[in-house]
């Protein structure tokens, strides 16, 4: 079992910035970040894998980068210039190489003035 433990989240306005950590307790895989706003579902916003390939959601490319520290087995999420939309609940997720998965609990990220 591998514990995913999420920090960083919080309210910032719109065009700032905040940055995401997710710690996990050994080492994993890949690394991603989703997001789940209100009445909405749950999706997809970066992915890095254990040989640093990343994937963005296209409404986040450029503003948003996920890098990973595999000595400490930690995966962050840089989130800059901000926008209303990118309000939701932020939550780490891990896929083992044999497929196990596993979600932290989540960070609350607010943009708004």
């Amino acid at each position: 079992q591998v514990q995913l433990v999420e920090s960083g989240g919080g309210l910032v306005q719109p065009g700032g910035s905040l940055r995401l950590s997710c710690a996990a307790s050994r080492s994993i895989f890949s690394m991603s970040w989703y997001r789940q706003a209100p009445g909405k579902e749950r999706e997809l916003v970066a992915t890095i894998s254990n040989r640093d390939i990343t994937y963005y959601k296209d409404s986040v490319k450029g503003r948003f980068t996920i890098s990973r520290d595999n000595a400490r087995n930690t995966a962050d999420l840089q989130m800059n210039n901000l926008k209303p939309e990118d309000t939701a609940v932020y939550y780490c997720y891990g896929r083992s190489v044999l497929g196990s998965t596993y979600w932290g609990q989540g960070t609350q990220v607010t943009v708004s003035s």
